[in-house]
């Protein structure tokens, strides 16, 4: 589904350049859930938010689907997100002045789906992480587990074909990390969506299909 082939990144100051990616190669497969871990700087996030055209390499190709993405426009690149791409964050990024319900339809509102519509599919998404009860809420009002939930609905409102979650148990107790890989495992086995998680946690690791490892900006195992 995703090929990566050759991904060079650089990041460039005044004094220094520093070399984040060099030479990754990576395949995921459709339906895949691949853990990606490695030490603090090695590159995972960076891989992520290429993965996730955030973030434009400055060598190698990109395919998804069969297609490559990295000479289209920043528009398509946006569109392209908003279709195909669901993001969890380690830090939530909730809008502490909407709703639980009104977080959930943002993504949504960029495709123009009709408020009826819109409204539906957030409480359905709302519904199938377990806060329903949460619905009329606002972030400030939730527990860190409940907020990542939150964030879990959003990714998944607009049926991404690809979650690329950042850490998305890291400032979660070990009780409600578990709840959220059981959410992440049920989408992916009853959803068949690729999932691409970074994390430092050895155990969540081992629960998904495959991990890959990385060391100073280099796919190692």
């Amino acid at each position: 589904m995703i090929q990566l082939q050759g991904i060079i990144k650089k990041y460039r100051t005044d004094r220094i350049e520093t070399l984040a990616l060099e030479d990754i190669d990576l395949h995921v497969k459709r339906g895949e859930f691949l853990s990606v871990m490695g030490p603090s700087g090695c590159g995972k996030s960076t891989l992520l938010n290429i993965l996730g055209l955030l973030d434009i390499p400055d060598g190698g190709t990109m395919t998804i689907n069969e297609k490559e993405v990295l000479a289209q426009t920043a528009n398509q690149h946006a569109r392209f997100r908003n279709q195909h791409i669901g993001f969890i964050f380690q830090s939530f990024h909730l809008v502490p002045d909407l709703t639980v319900v009104d977080n959930v339809e943002i993504p949504l509102l960029y495709r123009k789906v009709a408020n009826k519509e819109r409204r539906q599919r957030a409480l359905h998404a709302l519904e199938q992480v377990g806060l329903t009860p949460r619905t009329n809420h606002y972030p400030t009002q939730l527990s860190g587990g409940q907020q990542q939930r939150v964030a879990i609905a959003r990714a998944i409102v607009g049926e991404p074909d690809i979650i690329l979650a950042d850490e998305p148990t890291g400032n979660l107790d070990s009780q409600m990390g578990d709840e959220i890989m059981d959410i992440l495992t049920t989408l992916n086995k009853q959803k068949a969506t690729s999932i691409v998680m970074v994390t430092h946690d050895q155990l969540k690791a081992d629960q998904t299909n495959r991990i890959v490892r990385m060391f100073d900006g280099r796919v190692v195992d």
